[in-house]
Order: structure tokens, then sequence, then C-alpha cells
């Protein structure tokens, strides 16, 4: 956006102002916070992205995780296996694995990872975005720590 600067201070503060209103009304479009439209495919998809938030600090205050995700260039779906990969726009689902545990677990629900039940103390979690066939395309892990109930009342 170009903005035209003047000599004179009354004028530039105007601008000034006028350009912060404009800039605070815009209402941003269905496609700006949805992305494409999942009806039209979609020629070289970008890469798709994996953006994780640290947990909410209320609940884990109170001992629950609420870790909130999003992702870019790909809808979370529960939609499996080797017929799904041409599918565009892009589909796939997360797996989440718990302090190194051997197992993961998957979720295409796309909302918010909820864990409960985590001992007291310092934890992470790997957060995988995958394909339809489980193929990991890039990933994300969360530290925090669980404050002890017992120690914090």
């Amino acid at each position: 956006m170009t903005m035209h600067l003047f000599t004179f201070k009354g004028i530039v503060i105007s601008t000034t102002l006028m350009y912060l209103t404009t800039m605070n009304t815009h209402t941003p479009s269905a496609r700006d916070i949805i992305g494409s439209s999942p009806l039209i495919a979609i020629e070289n998809e970008a890469p798709p992205k994996l953006i994780v938030d640290p947990p909410l600090p209320e609940p884990l205050a109170q001992g629950r995780v609420f870790i909130q995700y999003r992702t870019e260039n790909l809808r979370v779906l529960p939609v499996f296996g080797k017929g799904a990969l041409d599918v565009s726009p892009r589909i796939g689902h997360i797996h989440i694995t718990v302090d190194d545990a051997p197992w993961h677990f998957v979720d295409a629900s796309g909302e918010t990872i909820i864990l409960v039940g985590l001992e007291p103390g310092l934890h992470k979690v790997l957060i995988e975005l995958a394909d339809p066939t489980h193929k990991v395309i890039t990933s994300e892990t969360v530290k925090f720590t669980l404050p002890d109930p017992k120690k914090s009342s």
C-alpha cells in the first residue's frame, strides 16, 4: 500500500488516522479465513504447514492439557489410504505422541488436542502432520510443565 506523505503536520495526521481506520474496518473474506474452496482442485498446491500453539494456560494450571493447532494447505479429515493421496485440495490427519511413547494416536477431527491424567512435571507432545497413508509431512513438538496440585494450593 502506498501512502502519500505531506509536509503539513495536520495532513499527515489525518492521512495516518484515515489509514488506521481503513485497516481496522477490513472484514476478512471467507477465503481469508477458511482458505480455498474444497470443491475445486488446486494446481501446484503449496506445501502443507502445521501451526501449533503452546498449551492453554488456564486448563494447564488445573492439570489438563489443551493444545490448539491448525494447518495450511491441508484439510484434516478422516480419510485414509493410497487413493486419498490424489485428492485435491490435499487431506491428511495428525499423529500425537506423548513423552516419547513407542505408540501414538491418530486424530482426524481438526479440533483441540486434549490430554488428561498426566503426572505433574515436564512433558512433551510430538504432533505430526501426516498424509492419508500415514507418511509424516512435518511435525512440531510442544514442551510444558504440569504443576503439582499438592504444591500449588
